[in-house]
Parts: structure tokens; C-alpha cells; sequence
């Protein structure tokens, strides 16, 4: 008998209460995705274009110059942002003009490297960076929370350089209360430790204070007692549903405005 037919045969001759058991909790592979086939779809994808320049290249070609008193607006960030105008998730500021850079999945370096096409050629007057939460749970490899600083300190200066203002917004808490699509618990803290998402917040709030830019706080108002990622403002204890997004909209919003007028 075949090493395949072993296995399938001991497989159904295991006790129906152990075959019926829950699936244990994922381990804490550090957020990698389950499935085999997107895991090769990303390495592939890594592998050819590392920081995704190619995402946006033709939507950038195509978004003509700000019209005169335009106030142009652009986001960067990662699935955070990239989800906020799919469909579902309540739209993204629908008849204003800003536009969208994120990217699911990147961390601090990959958004660095595009800042140039995504945000610095489309000549918006205020540029929103979400970022920190992918590198801290290693997404391109483990990072010091001082790597990410200095990514996301890069990031404003190059702004700063082209006469654009600067919303940093913290990262997003997490919750453990969920479950992916195969029934395994997510226990996101096991690679977003709150601890660290606090951190980086920390010192986002002061560099923010320290050179000029406008802090968004987005994980105050999405916290719940604990500090956690209220449970009905997400489904995957990690990203926005379109609750979570009209929370942060108005957040943005005031932010926006704030730079704008040259608040901090």
C-alpha cells in the first residue's frame, strides 16, 4: 500500500470527536497568509517589483495636474488605505479630490521607495501616511521600531522638501477575537504586540509635535477598554469594516483640514 493511501486511511479511521474538534489556533507564523497559492502569488510579486511601482503607474500617467485652487489630497498606506474605496467599505470621500495610494500588504520601505510617483509627482498640498502596522509584523522581514521611524521621518522630510503638509496617523490596534476562513483563531497580538503598535504611536505623536505635522489618532477612537480593535468596528481583528472606515473618516477629515490651514 502506497505512503498516500496510509495516510488517508489512518485520517478516517481517527475518532470522529478528534476529527470534529475545532482547528487550534493559528501559530504565530507572523501574520503569513495560509494559503500556499497566495503566498507564491505575493513572493512572485516581490520578486518582480519589490515596492509595487507598478500598481499605480498608469493611474498616475492618466490623473491630470491639479485644477487651480484644487486641494489635492493623497493618501499612502498599506490594505488600511487600499480598502477604503472597495466596494463595501462605505467609499472614499466620495466628490473630494483625493486619491488613494495604499498598497495591501506594504511595509514602511516598499512605500518609500514609490513616495516619488505616488505622492510627490501628483502635487497634492497634503499627503495622509498610514504605515508601521506590516513592519511590525515583518511583512518584508523582521525591523527595529527605529527603522520604521526612520522611513516614516523620510517620508515627511521628502514631503516637507516639496511643500507638501504632513498627517501622520497612528496604527490601528488589533483584536485576537476572530477567525480566519479555515475556523483558525487569529491571534494578531502574536505579531502586532500591542505593546510595540503603542511605541511606534508614541513617538509618531512626537515627531509629528516636534516638526510641524498634524497627528491622526486613529487608535483612540477605535480602541475598546482594553486597547484592543473594537470587535464591531472590524471582521478580521486587524482591518476596518465600513464602521471602523466611518469612524476614521471624519477623523481624517479634521486632520486634512488642520494641515491645511496650518495647525498642528
Amino acid at each position: 500500500m502506497s505512503r498516500w493511501s496510509l495516510a488517508v486511511l489512518a485520517v478516517l479511521t481517527l475518532p470522529a470527536a478528534a476529527r470534529s474538534q475545532s482547528p487550534p489556533p493559528a501559530t504565530p507564523a507572523q501574520c503569513a497568509e495560509r494559503s500556499v497559492q497566495r503566498q507564491a502569488e505575493r513572493a512572485a510579486s516581490i520578486l518582480g517589483d519589490w515596492p509595487a511601482l507598478g500598481r499605480y503607474r498608469d493611474g498616475n500617467a492618466r490623473l491630470a495636474p491639479p485644477a487651480k485652487g484644487e486641494a489635492r489630497i493623497v493618501f499612502m498606506g498599506d490594505s488600511i488605505t487600499d480598502n477604503w474605496d472597495k466596494e463595501g467599505y462605505g467609499g472614499f470621500f466620495p466628490g473630494k479630490p483625493y486619491v488613494n495610494r495604499g498598497i495591501s500588504g506594504q511595509t514602511t520601505p516598499q512605500m518609500l521607495v514609490r513616495f516619488r510617483p505616488d505622492v510627490i509627482a501628483l502635487h497634492p498640498k497634503v499627503v495622509v501616511i498610514l504605515a508601521g502596522t506590516n513592519d511590525i509584523a515583518g511583512n518584508t522581514g523582521a525591523m527595529a521600531l527605529s527603522a520604521v521611524e526612520d522611513n516614516l521621518a523620510s517620508m515627511a522630510e521628502l514631503s516637507q522638501v516639496h511643500g507638501i503638509r504632513v498627517v501622520l496617523a497612528s496604527v490601528l490596534p488589533v483584536d485576537d477575537d476572530d477567525r480566519d476562513r479555515e475556523g483558525h483563531l487569529l491571534l494578531r497580538t502574536n505579531c502586532r504586540p500591542p505593546s510595540q503598535i503603542a511605541a511606534l504611536n508614541q513617538w509618531i505623536r512626537d515627531y509629528a509635535a516636534a516638526h510641524g505635522h498634524v497627528y491622526l489618532d486613529y487608535a483612540g477612537p477605535l480602541s475598546d477598554e482594553k486597547g484592543m480593535l473594537k470587535a464591531d468596528l472590524s471582521d478580521d481583528g486587524l482591518h476596518p469594516n465600513a464602521r471602523g472606515y466611518a469612524v476614521m473618516a471624519p477623523l481624517a477629515e479634521k486632520a486634512i483640514a488642520d494641515a491645511l490651514k496650518g495647525k498642528r
